[in-house]
């Protein structure tokens, strides 16, 4: 049988696994009667992903068109998850690059087709959403050349055939259409993935080789090594060698092997060259290592992935509430948990500080986020610090990230945007008009600016500004960011929150506590109006008297400020822990005892 290796990528939200939906449907993968054939965003198996909206971990499906295997690579498509794109991609031989027709060419779009020109694959370009109102098919077209015509590094890869698409009807066209509702399907893109995606290059008639890309696991079979056939056949029973990145060796059997079959792994008798495998067997196997024939050991290229620019420590929960809503509690299970992590999660690096701190290292706030969400979920409590970015000395000068970051956003927000990231010492690099009521602008900006900034954003702009960034390159740090949140209020006792405390709480801003909420003394409640941290008692209860007044104990409380995980992470200063449990986010000081937290201000002011 015919195979075909291709990736789908794209920038965030424009439209790769609603495509991917389309063609796993149409190509009759699924029953007629099968869920699947009603459901929205099948790739989508991830819990946050759906809740979310986002693709965040790479996936493989397989259908079958005209006699012909096509493997399919869905890949995300948010720049904090850039590693399981570039992880992934040497899996394929081309690639469906989605460009939303509306929002053109972002920074990820730059960022994933620079991946692919780089490892040589054939690319086919969609222009999928023709039918928004707002679509400007003309001027993406022009910004789609204009990008290869950047990146291109040679004359081939300015040949790209180019098709129309509208993915969540699930119809495309080799020309632009007058009519979208006109009968259609995705037979175009099928045509085109058989016309232009090369068979891969793969000799069977060789020893055994294969690259490890991807990891899973089960109860049932252990670890299932997952990655595209080099050359030759992978067959249950066979010996073969596991070369790992040091190049030390080691022995095992391949126990069973798996094919992708839609949504399904089904297990066959033999893997051939060229096609897209899950192995069974294998002892201590890591993404990247090498699995080859006993005979011949020959290691194939390592992975490359662009290094972390954010950094967080993480580590077991030690406030006074610890171990009452966790499974796992101790420094240790954190530990086992993080190392499981590194093995399929390769964006992320970890460490354990000269201090004994863990310190985990990621690609951005939600990279980072994700995987804390994945512990709190699984029954984990943990305390995290504020996230920081990686400086790096290049030729002996302190050097920061630095991103191109563009906004789009209604004109009436113009003037709010620029000042925000203005503040963060921006730089405005160019600005257009995509729409009638809609700008875009693209800035380079530090990622130290940008720590917090989308938040930040969609609050000026009342929900309405899209950002997205993607990393630039490293320049010599720039002057101080201005600090841009005020103090808090801190508990100054524990016990449980009352009505009364609380209306003293709120007199001086914002909270996030509500009446019965357990608090300890130490934990952030809310925010200040000022740019001082405030003590204040939240259990503290009215004293009762005998004289009472018609409306006395009437309490008019105003409802709490509720933080996302994200929002909680940006909110942190240097002197604060987030922790987190599976039931509570709760902010707290490093310092607990309020003696010791100002003896030790006044300290770092000396």
């Amino acid at each position: 049988m015919d195979i075909r290796n291709v990736a789908i990528i794209a920038h965030v939200d424009h439209g790769k696994t609603t495509l991917v939906d389309g063609l796993l449907k149409q190509s009759h993968t699924f029953r007629d009667n099968e869920a699947q054939m009603t459901q929205d965003l099948i790739m989508d198996s991830f819990d946050q992903e759906r809740e979310r909206g986002i693709t965040i971990l790479a996936k493989n499906t397989a259908i079958i068109y005209k006699g012909t295997k096509i493997n399919i690579i869905d890949t995300p498509g948010h720049s904090d998850f850039g590693g399981e794109v570039e992880r992934t991609l040497n899996m394929a031989d081309g690639a469906l690059l989605l460009v939303d027709a509306q929002e053109g060419t972002m920074p990820q779009t730059r960022f994933v087709l620079k991946k692919a020109l780089e490892l040589g694959l054939k690319i086919i370009v969609i222009v999928n959403k023709i039918d928004k109102n707002n679509a400007r098919v003309k001027e993406t077209l022009k910004s789609i050349y204009d990008l290869f015509l950047d990146l291109a590094s040679c004359d081939e890869h300015l040949d790209f055939p180019i098709i129309y698409a509208v993915g969540r009807q699930g119809k495309a066209w080799e020309k632009e259409p007058e009519n979208f509702d006109d009968l259609g399907d995705l037979s175009p893109i099928f045509e085109a993935i058989l016309k232009y995606i090369p068979a891969p290059l793969a000799d069977p008639a060789k020893p055994f080789q294969m690259q490890i890309t991807n990891l899973d696991w089960s109860s049932f079979c252990g670890t299932y090594c997952i990655g595209r056939v080099s050359r030759g056949v992978a067959i249950p029973g066979m010996k073969v060698v596991n070369i790992a990145e040091g190049g030390s060796t080691i022995l095992s059997t391949i126990d069973k092997v798996y094919l992708n079959q839609g949504l399904k792994r089904v297990e066959t008798p033999k893997g051939v060259a060229g096609d897209i495998i899950a192995v069974t067997g294998i002892k201590f196997a890591e993404i990247g290592d090498t699995l080859c024939d006993p005979l011949s050991p020959e290691k194939l290229p390592r992975l490359k992935v662009e290094h972390p620019t954010i950094s967080m420590s993480i580590g077991a929960n030690t406030s006074p509430f610890k171990g009452t809503e966790g499974k796992f509690i101790t420094a240790r299970q954190i530990l086992e948990r993080i190392e499981k992590e590194l093995k399929t999660n390769v964006a992320m690096k970890f460490k354990i500080d000269t201090e004994g701190r863990y310190i985990l290292y990621g690609r951005g706030e939600l990279h980072l986020s994700v995987f804390i969400e994945t512990l709190r979920r699984e029954g984990y409590e943990v305390e995290v610090g504020k996230p920081t970015v990686i400086f790096k000395e290049i030729e002996g000068v302190l050097s920061e990230p630095v991103e191109e970051l563009t906004v789009d956003v209604e004109s009436a927000y113009e003037g709010a945007i620029k000042a925000e990231i203005g503040k963060r010492r921006g730089v405005l690099l160019s600005q257009s008009q995509i729409s009638e009521n809609t700008l875009r602008m693209v800035f380079e900006i530090t990622t130290r600016g940008i720590i917090g900034l989308r938040g930040v954003l969609l609050s000026i702009s009342r929900g309405t500004a899209v950002a997205s960034s993607v990393f630039l390159r490293y320049d010599k740090v720039s002057g101080q960011i201005s600090k841009s949140r005020s103090g808090v209020l801190i508990a100054s006792n524990t016990g449980k929150v009352v009505a009364y405390g609380l209306v003293t709480a709120q007199e001086k801003g914002a909270t996030f506590v509500v009446p019965t909420d357990k608090v300890y003394a130490g934990q952030v409640i809310g925010i200040n109006g000022r740019d001082s941290d405030m003590e204040i008692n939240v259990c503290k209860e009215k004293q009762l008297t005998n004289n009472r007044s018609v409306g006395e104990d009437t309490v008019f409380l105003v409802p709490p400020t509720v933080f996302s995980l994200e929002q909680y992470l940006v909110f942190l200063e240097d002197d604060e822990l987030l922790e987190v449990t599976p039931k509570s986010l709760r902010l707290r000081k490093k310092i607990l005892e309020s003696s010791l937290r100002h003896r030790q201000a006044r300290k770092g002011k000396s």
